[in-house]
């Protein structure tokens, strides 16, 4: 019996220790993981000029960086720059989470020819980067007469919304889970293929919902290949990846580092928005998939 209790007291500790142990690696991690944010808005404060300075976190703080980024147009023209990528990025999502979740939701559920040849093509193009293509897509908006002016924002929604489609396989296989004799049974009831994607399909998958726009959304605050080429010296059309990237030049640094960490918490803000909206979203789509 002492021999129990005390392989039990020991078996007991080793947990201990094992657990004490996991929780400071994960905090340790955390620490690293979160450092870079609170450094950067630490910075959107900092007083000091320039980015070479002794101190890794400012010495004084200021909010005039903020008002600089937004009243400031001398060089750059951040709330423009803001607007356009906003703009973009809203018909961006919508137009991409359409397409990625209809074509999704046909491959899950609709059988026809050349089915499994067209998903062994799409899995085939998205192993090759996008930007192999920038220079033929800027040709073509350049035939059609998007890539001047306001037409500029048409480009580059239909740049980062046209081949949405290809990324299904996500989708597919969420889709996947949902029990088809849902589906037979609403089609049974004289439901079509519509009504069956939109009032059933769609408010059971609202976790992979979430996933498409948010990553539909953030797509156009992140780029800078195709913006940069696409918008070329349009200095009016320019997205915030542009303007951030000309902050850091040589002749803007000294003046605008600190604009450029406002700069990357502003840009944030969206996307924080967006995911704290649709987090409960996220939260019933889980419950009632589990119900279904």
């Amino acid at each position: 019996m002492e021999t129990k209790k005390k392989a039990v007291r020991v078996g007991g500790m080793k947990a201990t220790l094992v657990d004490t142990l996991v929780h400071i690696f994960l905090a340790v991690l955390s620490f690293i993981w979160v450092l870079p944010i609170v450094w950067i808005f630490l910075m959107s404060f900092r007083a000091e000029k320039g980015s070479y300075v002794k101190s890794f976190f400012p010495k004084e703080y200021t909010f005039a960086n903020y008002v600089k980024l937004f009243t400031d147009h001398s060089a750059l023209n951040f709330p423009r720059m803001f607007m356009n990528t906003f703009i973009v990025a809203i018909f961006s999502c919508l137009i991409a989470t359409f397409f990625t979740l209809s074509v999704s939701y046909c491959m899950s559920r609709l059988r026809f020819k050349m089915r499994k040849p067209f998903m062994n093509m799409a899995m085939t193009l998205t192993l090759f980067p996008g930007f192999m293509s920038m220079v033929a897509v800027y040709f073509i908006l350049k035939a059609i007469g998007l890539t001047e002016g306001n037409m500029i924002k048409v480009g580059l929604i239909l740049v980062y919304s046209g081949s949405a489609g290809l990324g299904f396989y996500i989708a597919k296989g969420f889709f996947d889970t949902v029990p088809r004799s849902l589906d037979e049974a609403a089609l049974l009831d004289g439901a079509t293929q519509w009504q069956v994607f939109t009032k059933i399909t769609m408010p059971l998958s609202k976790p992979i919902i979430v996933y498409t726009v948010l990553t539909a959304f953030i797509a156009p605050w992140v780029d800078f290949i195709f913006a940069r080429v696409i918008c070329k010296a349009n200095s009016d059309q320019f997205t915030v990846a542009m303007g951030m990237w000309n902050m850091l030049q040589k002749e803007y640094i000294h003046q605008y580092f600190n604009c450029f960490a406002a700069a990357a918490v502003v840009v944030s803000i969206p996307i924080a928005i967006l995911f704290l909206l649709m987090q409960r979203c996220y939260v019933d789509g889980m419950g009632g998939a589990v119900k279904g």
